[in-house]
């Protein structure tokens, strides 16, 4: 099976040739012969998609690659030759995984336990897939236009990892091996409609429900990143639900406020099979996630005020007892040009966004100042936005600036600020810290106000535990792209 791919703008071959010089042009349409989309996994296959689509993603025509070595050049022959390789070794399985049915199917005998030659043509297929993936990857930030600025952000990056890496371990060691986990439950059709769910150990009375969305740069969202707080909210007698949503490429913005709705959905409507409380849910969503849950937030909102257009509703605001946006961007318009300064060039971001329409669509701060909304918007929960004012990512001016709309439009709205805290201060630093959080400390105060007992447990609770050395920390702060 070719890989098709059917585009809305046109432009000249020469323009397509001077990006992908091994495009191969025939009459009456382009083709390029690529590899078969099945000896790929599915992240290949993401990668090799978004190369085509960030460089010849407006052509009006069906294109197949053409990988043929008399083609290309000798960096391109090593890249398709890894492929190559990749197919062989995939073909070669399936054949081995025939013949062992077959036989199996003949003779009732248990078979042996796998020969060396298996466990090595295993190791040889998985690090030709490695080096496909890290080559696609990239190629694909060399496609983007990825220049000095984002080289050295992805080493900063990893630097980043490294340090904290002692308290990212024991998070996954929780995250991986603890019985009060569930991960990956399904809540929808889509492939990355799962949801994890951090339980507390006491299972008695019914407990209330985080239902959090993750951060990402809507490219590298994923639902475990919500681990540390889903454990430290679970210590608490608080449910977590982490949602995962499709990232771009997979999906654009739609995909990703779709998959949130639906995901919020599920846990509004089955929150009780794991001894949840239908009348303490908690809608938060962090960074690109405060974005998203916001935009599913006012979307089902416009919904159940617009009955007689008669959309199918699956779960209400009114179950909603509060949301929780922390360090996000609500006005597309206003960040657009910050986050191109920033390394997310404008043109993935308009990719990402569905153009420059949706730039204006998906933000809510925009949205709601529309007056033919007015009854949406005065279905909202209450809202409480948190902040660091040292935030570069996301400046805190973009939550002030939509709580002052939210109230300006009536509804109920406020806004925390946290001086000197940086993007990842809130979300990450202060939590592997352990001790005092006042985010955490907040958090807790809203979602037990009105339970005296968990109020009192939450005087009487141990400190949180310190994960990570504060000089890692503080070393990590310094050098944090973000």
């Amino acid at each position: 099976m070719q890989i098709q791919i059917t585009y809305a703008y046109t432009l000249t071959k020469q323009t397509i040739k001077t990006h992908v010089p091994s495009l191969r042009f025939r009459s009456p349409k382009p083709k390029l012969n690529w590899l078969p989309r099945s000896t790929l996994s599915p992240l290949s296959s993401n990668l090799i998609f978004a190369i085509l689509k960030s460089k010849i993603g407006f052509l009006d025509m069906s294109l197949e690659v053409d990988t043929k070595p008399s083609l290309l050049s000798s960096s391109d022959k090593l890249f398709t030759h890894s492929l190559t390789d990749a197919a062989n070794t995939h073909h070669h399985h399936q054949r081995r995984r025939r013949c062992s049915s077959s036989s199996s199917s003949a003779d009732s005998k248990p078979r042996d336990a796998p020969t060396l030659l298996n466990r090595t043509h295993s190791i040889s297929h998985a690090a030709a897939e490695t080096y496909l993936v890290t080559r696609l990857t990239f190629i694909l930030l060399r496609y983007l236009g990825v220049g000095y600025r984002w080289i050295t952000r992805l080493i900063a990056l990893g630097c980043y990892a490294l340090l904290l890496m002692p308290g990212f371990l024991q998070v996954a060691y929780y995250y991986f091996f603890s019985s009060q986990v569930r991960r990956s439950v399904v809540y929808g059709d889509q492939p990355r409609n799962r949801l994890d769910l951090f339980l507390p150990a006491n299972s008695g009375e019914p407990k209330p429900v985080v239902i959090f969305v993750t951060g990402g740069a809507w490219i590298i969202g994923y639902k475990a990143w919500g681990s540390l707080l889903g454990q430290q909210l679970a210590e608490r007698d608080i449910i977590v639900a982490c949602i995962d949503y499709r990232n771009f490429p997979q999906g654009t913005i739609g995909d990703m406020v779709e998959d949130a709705s639906q995901g919020i959905s599920f846990v509004c409507n089955h929150l009780a099979e794991y001894g949840g409380d239908p009348n303490r849910i908690y809608l938060m969503g962090q960074s690109a996630g405060a974005h998203i849950s916001a935009c599913a937030l006012l979307e089902q909102a416009i919904k159940e005020s617009e009955p007689e257009k008669g959309e199918s509703i699956t779960w209400s605001v009114s179950q909603l007892k509060a949301y929780f946006g922390l360090s996000g961007g609500y006005n597309l318009l206003n960040l657009v040009d910050h986050f191109n300064n920033r390394g997310l060039y404008r043109s993935i971001f308009l990719s990402i966004m569905e153009g420059e329409q949706g730039l204006q669509r998906f933000s809510p701060e925009v949205q709601i100042q529309d007056k033919s909304i007015r009854d949406a918007v005065s279905r909202l929960p209450p809202i409480t936005l948190f902040h660091g004012t040292s935030d570069y990512s996301i400046p805190s001016d973009a939550s002030k600036t939509f709580v002052d709309a939210l109230q300006r439009a009536g509804a109920q709205a406020k806004l925390v600020l946290y001086e000197g805290k940086t993007h990842t201060d809130l979300f990450l630093q202060d939590p592997l810290r352990g001790g005092k959080d006042e985010l955490f400390d907040h958090l807790v105060s809203v979602i037990h106000a009105g339970d005296k007992e968990a109020l009192d447990k939450d005087a009487k609770a141990p400190p949180r535990r310190r994960l990570v050395p504060e000089f890692l920390l503080k070393l990590a702060r310094k050098i944090s792209p973000f």
